[in-house]
């Protein structure tokens, strides 16, 4: 055999080997993903979803609103000795308290393995994921900004490090998924600020805050970087599903890069995180804001009340804390003093978010008054939010992030985003049908009496429901009266 026909047949050979081990990887692939598939489904409550249950866990994705309703809704409602250790933004779920009624936290659904699911209840928004793509390279590159009041990199990160050595508040940079994207982001915008000086860049010309490269880094190589693939994209469908890269499954990450490698098998993850979303007491849309907001209320607001008035937890838990009402999320308001401006802007200022006033109105909570101190507290937290934004985005100017910007990003660039995250624009469809279903029903709802009695109730305990079904008769009898008296005087006056 001359040289040539052995390099045919070692090429053939190799071919076929190659494509062995692609068959046999695949199918390995499909064995890990749909094994937990199922496993995820067998594990599901097939119980009552519209009866909030002892604990009520606020799986909150990221950029949809989902702080709004925790400060302006849920803190009005549970107190702080009813909500799980560490919840929400206090790192990790630490399941030790075994009576807590609240768990509010960007962990994925992974954390209710932690959790006693039959008397779990799961409430969650969901938002257009375009929309959600830029609020998050916006809030990433805005929170970034902030450290580039420091001389260097370097400073930044020691000024950083001894801040969080000496509070026992929790910075943006402990939050999944900023302890990610805003340190990457970080880094970036201190290259590009040294590459000015270098090049003696003072002045920026682009008109375009999305692709301002001389300042920070474009909206397309944010989308196309190995990282925002691993926490951006289909952020909502993975973290549903409870498969991020801080999820609590040891399974998880071999799943995730299956998935990543053989796209197809996205479809197993897509059909979990629909049954979830069918199986939560609550799916709200960050779009349909107003109708959202009013369903939480009625549904989540109300059921809430009933369960704390039947513990006689209410008294401490619902009740209008003023000094909520003028702090902000994770980037609340900045304060005047120059050192704290430095020190609360870079550390997102959680502690301050998170801190309790004691000096506690008490008021008997009903979902009307919910609402009223809904509509006030999210007014201070939007103007706290928007002064933040605009001292953090004065750092990187030119640049500066609207909704009318975003209408000029090329196409090509959308396309792009729509494709890398095919899975959420999926499951946001499905999500639309969901809340409408909800909807319906909560509308429905409105006009049971119990549901009626529920809603509105006096610090004695006696409910109006109550007092309108004694009083009616009087009612009809009186307008029956006035009725008949009118029709005496029309007949004397034809007469």
């Amino acid at each position: 055999m001359d040289p040539t026909q052995k390099s045919t047949v070692l090429l053939i050979l190799l071919g076929l080997v190659v494509n062995v081990f692609s068959i046999t990887d695949s199918e390995h692939c499909q064995n890990v993903v749909k094994k937990w598939a199922f496993t995820s489904l067998d594990h599901e409550v097939k119980e009552d979803k519209h009866t909030l249950k002892d604990l009520l866990f606020f799986l909150h994705v990221p950029r949809t609103g989902g702080r709004t309703y925790f400060h302006c809704f849920l803190k009005k409602l549970y107190s702080n000795s009813l909500e799980c250790p560490r919840s929400y933004d206090k790192l990790r779920f630490d399941p030790s308290k075994a009576k807590c009624r609240l768990l509010t936290t960007h962990d994925d659904y992974s954390v209710t393995s932690k959790l006693p699911r039959d008397r779990t209840s799961v409430v969650t928004i969901l938002r257009n994921p375009v929309d959600r793509v830029f609020s998050t390279y916006e809030f990433s590159v805005e929170v970034a900004a902030r450290f580039l009041v420091h001389p260097n990199l370097t400073s930044a990160m020691q000024m950083t490090g001894r801040l969080r050595s000496k509070t026992n508040g929790v910075s943006t940079l402990d939050i999944w998924p900023w302890k990610y994207l805003v340190p990457w982001m970080r880094e970036d915008l201190f290259a590009r600020r040294d590459a000015r000086k270098v090049r003696g860049i003072n002045d920026i010309k682009s008109s375009d805050p999305y692709n301002m490269e001389d300042m920070a880094m474009p909206l397309l190589d944010y989308i196309s970087n190995p990282i925002a693939h691993e926490i951006v994209h289909n952020g909502a469908t993975f973290q549903i599903a409870g498969l991020t890269n801080n999820s609590c499954l040891p399974e998880a990450h071999e799943v995730r890069h299956c998935v990543e490698k053989y796209k197809k098998l996205g479809e197993y993850v897509l059909q979990v995180a629909k049954k979830r979303l069918d199986n939560m007491l609550y799916v709200g849309l960050t779009e349909d804001h107003r109708k959202s907001a009013t369903m939480f209320a009625n549904v989540i607001g109300a059921q809430v009340i009933s369960q704390l008035v039947e513990s006689n937890a209410i008294g401490e838990g619902a009740a209008v804390n003023k000094s909520e009402q003028s702090t902000s999320f994770s980037d609340s308001e900045l304060d005047s003093n120059d050192h704290q401006n430095i020190t609360s802007d870079e550390m997102g200022n959680e502690a301050a978010t998170l801190s309790d006033d004691n000096e506690v109105k008490q008021e008997t909570m009903s979902v009307g008054k919910l609402m009223e101190t809904y509509e006030v507290c999210i007014s201070s937290l939007r103007k706290t939010q928007a002064r933040r934004r605009i001292a953090s985005l004065k750092r990187i100017s030119p640049a500066n992030f609207t909704k009318e910007a975003r209408l000029q990003v090329p196409q090509m660039v959308l396309q792009q985003i729509q494709r890398l995250n095919n899975l959420d624009l999926e499951l946001y469809e499905y999500a639309q049908g969901v809340f409408a279903k909800q909807h319906e029903q909560a509308a429905e709802k409105m006009f049971d009496p119990d549901t009626l009695g529920s809603m509105f109730t006096y610090s004695g305990g006696t409910k109006l429901w109550d007092v309108f079904l004694w009083t009616m008769p009087f009612v009809l009898l009186f307008i029956f009266m006035l009725f008949v008296n009118a029709k005496r005087r029309t007949l004397k006056v034809k007469i």
